[in-house]
């Protein structure tokens, strides 16, 4: 290897010793590099899950009163609706008033002519009232209706029994449904809701504290000018500063993961399918290289133009919005997979993660496209953070 190069690796190899050194000095910086999303992230999803869950065992298995208009008008329905838990109780005088402010989940209206058009044999009408916009709604209305269906489905059955018609005439097409999707497919269903984002977010951020500590940091305590005074190449100090935030970056990821395994292993219900396998772990950490690279690169170039810490670390409130745009995007319009996505920063991570989440094959044009497209952008913006390295005015605080 030529002596030069040799130099320009010893430079980043220093730079970046030197920046981990200083950052294993502050604790706090460190600790809160290192830990916080290992510690934050499974503790909100599985409080969140036992909670949700709680929720949802409570809402399918105990009896739930139905406020009810008109119930003296169908005494057969109620009674049915009770023996399936669903207990109607009168209704307040201002019922959309109580929907709407969440003081009731669901309610029923019986229309007024539903005795009369019940002996006439007429469909009879009864209406399922709700807040569409409400999610925690759902499961009583979903019980509601399929409780209705049923009686609709038994009381039809024996009308046209009464008749001297066997009921499977009016059902001319059984409708049967078979799920294709694979069994790990089916596990990791769940986690692509999840882990993308989070794994994104903890990837692109996950070097920042230590590149805004030893960009405007030190140039705030103005420690930066005596480094860009030695005749050390510019490029080389970026590259080892990037290295150095890589580094803890990637190890923040690795304790990420680490602690999904965990924290599900020990957890029930859905919740257990945050358990990612080591195999699975280590193409994921490999998948997200990339974004680590992009993330301190930017972090890089716009911590280099801040006056402050607290001017880069302003920074952070749009960072962190970023790598939510696709998973945003893709709930309002879903598309499917084209090799275009793999080039486009954040989606394109969203859609490998979610690929071996699901255990499928990913070709290698695929890996090709991906990863030309990240290294490249983390080229770009390492030249860029370079090329703002090279102002003068860099080392002066203020």
């Amino acid at each position: 290897m030529e002596p030069k190069k040799r130099g320009l690796i010893a430079t980043v190899w220093t730079v970046m010793r030197k920046e981990l050194r200083d950052i294993s000095r502050d604790r706090r910086t460190l600790l809160l590099s290192l830990l916080l999303a290992p510690l934050l992230y499974p503790v909100l999803i599985l409080g969140m899950n036992m909670l949700a869950e709680s929720r949802v065992k409570t809402q399918i298995d105990k009896p739930l009163e139905i406020p009810t208009v008109n119930a003296q008008a169908a005494p057969n329905l109620v009674a049915f609706l009770k023996a399936q838990g669903l207990n109607a109780v009168p209704a307040p005088e201002d019922l959309t008033g109580a929907i709407r402010s969440q003081d009731i989940d669901v309610a029923m209206r019986i229309s007024n002519d539903y005795a009369q058009a019940w002996r006439e044999g007429r469909p009879a009408l009864v209406e399922i009232l709700r807040d569409t916009t409400r999610r925690d709604a759902d499961i009583p209305s979903t019980r509601l209706q399929a409780a209705l269906t049923a009686y609709a489905q038994q009381v039809g059955a024996l009308r046209l029994l009464a008749r001297g018609i066997d009921a499977q005439v009016a059902r001319p097409v059984d409708v049967g449904m078979q799920d294709l999707a694979t069994a790990e497919a089916k596990r990791g269903f769940y986690m692509s809701l999840l882990l993308p984002v989070l794994l994104i977010i903890t990837s692109f951020l996950g070097g920042a504290y230590l590149i805004l500590d030893a960009t405007a940091g030190e140039r705030e305590r103005q420690s930066l000018e005596p480094l860009l005074a030695t005749p050390a190449p510019r490029s080389a100090v970026v590259s080892g500063k990037i290295a150095a935030a890589c580094v803890i970056g990637m190890v923040s990821l690795l304790l990420t993961l680490l602690a999904f395994k965990f924290s599900a292993m020990f957890a029930s219900g859905a919740a257990r399918q945050l358990n990612v396998s080591f195999v699975s772990m280590v193409q994921m950490l490999f998948v997200l290289m990339p974004m680590l690279f992009i993330g301190t690169s930017l972090l890089t170039y716009l911590a280099a133009a801040a006056k402050s810490m607290k001017e880069a670390q302003s920074h952070m409130t749009w960072l962190m919005l970023l790598p939510m745009l696709p998973g945003y995007a893709l709930m309002v319009y879903p598309l499917k997979t084209q090799l275009w996505h793999f080039a486009v920063p954040f989606l394109a991570q969203n859609q490998m993660l979610q690929k071996i989440t699901r255990h499928e094959t990913i070709d290698l044009q695929v890996w090709a496209v991906y990863l030309g497209a990240g290294f490249g952008l983390a080229a770009l913006l390492w030249f860029a953070a370079v090329r703002r390295y090279h102002h003068e005015r860099l080392a002066i605080s203020g």
